[in-house]
């Protein structure tokens, strides 16, 4: 065959295959790119996109509210640090300690806490509000910055004990402006419980969303543990006409007014875990809420 004739056959086949050679290299390029910038970023990931490890632009204080717990805060805090630092979430641990002889007031322990954090710890952008007796498991449970919004960590179909769909107790997380712009928790709630079902009204009102985790593979069962003690029984009295004003929403206490002093800050190491224990004294009104003692002057410890 004449070298005219190859041309012309080899011009033939280009014109009659061009499109298939075209998508054929732009193929090869696209393979390439995601090979390359796939490379650049080969840090782990979680498996849900939303819950992303920090990448240590923000900084989590934790505002654990606390009385009379310290077997418990021993195993807390060393499990809470190595969790987070799995995340790669960078955190302080504040201890809120009530050392007064009213009864266990969970709400005004985290809007003292979170004062505190505000006046010494300026470079947490957002707070935790967690029970010492929840130790989260699955390391797909995130503690990340949530935004703008509120991200209940210890969500309803996650917790061990609390599955109503309104739950938000146990860990929520919230960034400093916007817990304030709520005015923080109720100050009202003396005894165990109803102050974070207030809290959700709040939010509500606020027009702050609550996310929750995605689907996990585990679930109340092995999510978190929970390690509260039996012998520790939760302080449910209601005495006076506290059951009634407790089921109204508060629009008169928060975290503008909440009454306390603090007597000592100490800063403990437990297990190579830095603590900051902030210990307070809670102030009662009792022409506002009597229930603070229920007439009794102070509560034996496995009451608290």
């Amino acid at each position: 065959m004449r070298p005219s004739a190859i041309l012309i056959a080899a011009k033939n086949v280009i014109k009659k295959f061009k499109y298939f050679f075209i998508g054929w290299c732009f193929t090869v390029l696209g393979i390439s790119a995601i090979v390359y910038f796939s490379s650049l970023d080969n840090k782990p990931k979680l498996k849900y996109d939303r819950y992303k490890r920090e990448d240590g632009h923000h900084k989590l204080c934790l505002i654990v509210p606390f009385r009379d717990r310290f077997e418990e805060l021993l195993e807390f805090a060393p499990h809470i640090t190595k969790f987070l630092d799995r995340q790669r979430v960078k955190h302080h641990i504040t201890v809120v300690n009530q050392i007064d002889e009213f009864r266990f007031n969970r709400g005004s322990l985290i809007n003292a806490g979170f004062k505190f954090v505000l006046a010494n710890i300026t470079d947490c952008d957002y707070i935790g509000m967690h029970d010492v007796d929840l130790l989260p498991l699955n390391d797909n449970i995130s503690y990340a910055y949530p935004g703008d919004d509120a991200f209940h960590v210890a969500s309803p179909n996650l917790h061990p004990r609390y599955h109503y769909q309104t739950f938000i107790g146990g860990i929520l997380l919230i960034n400093r402006k916007q817990f304030a712009s709520v005015n923080g928790l109720s100050n009202r709630y003396w005894g165990w419980g109803m102050e974070d079902d207030e809290l959700y009204l709040r939010l509500k009102e606020g027009k702050i969303k609550v996310l929750r985790p995605g689907k996990l593979s585990t679930d109340i069962t092995n999510s978190f543990r929970h390690i509260h003690g039996p012998k520790r029984k939760r302080d449910m009295v209601r005495c006076f006409n506290q059951a009634r004003v407790n089921m109204k929403r508060d629009r008169l206490t928060g975290l503008n007014n909440v009454n306390y002093g603090v007597t000592s800050v100490n800063s403990l190491v437990i297990d190579n875990c830095n603590v900051s224990l902030v210990n307070v004294e809670l102030y009662c009104d009792r022409q506002v809420t009597p229930w603070c003692s229920c007439g009794v002057s102070s509560f034996p410890t496995f009451f608290r």
